[in-house]
């Protein structure tokens, strides 16, 4: 081969390597840079690293790209609304709540119960809880306080609630049938129950739980409507406007007769497992 061959051979070969680092998107080369004889390696393994070249353009998003990125964007959208319609419907909850309490509060319609309470004990809790525990009426604590079941019997409902649920009472709303203590705690009368029933049932349908745990005959049989006894209502979920009810004995029936918490475990395992929950870790 001649000089002159030689010579054409080479910048023809480098022409090559120069459009290759083009259409690679290399637009321009350092000073330092030495192209040494091409045809010492191919032209596709060229490798040139140096901040003065250009990067590679970046390629158009692919339609895939753009269907992810989409519906990241429609997921953002939607949990957006959905967190905005959760703080919407707590704040409605709140305000049919107060609204209720303060009904409670200036509600005279049974006589004897207005002359002898403190004041009215409407409930407390989550005004969303999937869960409400559902009692009679309140004591001379709960009169007092103006909370339901604080004492004794509250004492031992908070464990029920914590070491047998593994909940808090934050978690859960808890309410009675009567929002007034009946003197010397007494049972309530057929018609001081249909008095309180509008108010229960409303706080009920605000909140909107999943479950309702009756605590004890009173409460039981004003919610589901029934004479049937505690014992034949236990051991099985029953229906009130399409919430599940569990049935069991009351704390201060409890606290009288404590072989009877071994019945009430049984209907709380009942309740965990219709709600999905697992049977916490007993010390």
């Amino acid at each position: 081969m001649t000089a002159l061959e030689d010579s054409q051979r080479i910048q023809r070969i480098a022409l090559q390597r120069l459009e290759s680092l083009q259409r690679a998107g290399v637009l321009q080369l350092p000073k330092a840079a030495v192209i040494e004889d091409p045809a010492e390696e191919p032209v596709d393994e060229i490798a040139v690293d140096s901040p003065q070249i250009a990067k590679e353009p970046a390629l158009p998003p692919t339609k895939a790209a753009a269907k992810v990125t989409a519906a990241m964007k429609t997921t953002g959208q939607k949990t957006a609304t959905q967190e905005t319609a959760a703080k919407s419907r707590l704040s409605k909850c709140k305000e049919e709540l107060a609204l209720i309490q303060y009904e409670v509060a200036r509600c005279t319609l049974c006589g004897e119960l207005v002359e002898n309470r403190t004041q009215t004990v409407f409930g407390v809790g989550n005004p969303q809880a999937r869960l409400c525990f559902f009692g009679e009426a309140p004591g001379a604590d709960e009169d007092r306080q103006g909370e339901p079941f604080v004492g004794r019997a509250g004492k031992l409902l908070n464990d029920i609630i914590s070491k047998g649920m593994g909940l808090t009472r934050d978690e859960i709303y808890i309410l009675n049938v009567l929002k007034c203590r009946p003197p010397g705690n007494r049972n309530p009368a057929p018609d001081e129950v249909t008095n309180c029933r509008q108010f229960f049932e409303r706080q009920l349908e605000t909140i909107q739980p999943e479950f309702i745990c009756c605590l004890g005959a009173i409460a039981a049989q004003s919610l589901l409507e029934t004479t049937t006894s505690v014992g034949r209502l236990r051991g099985q979920i029953h229906d009130y406007k399409g919430i599940s009810v569990v049935v069991t004995y009351h704390p201060a029936y409890l606290l009288r007769k404590p072989a009877a918490k071994t019945e009430t475990w049984k209907d709380i395992k009942i309740l965990l497992d219709a709600m999905e929950l697992p049977i916490p870790k007993r010390s």
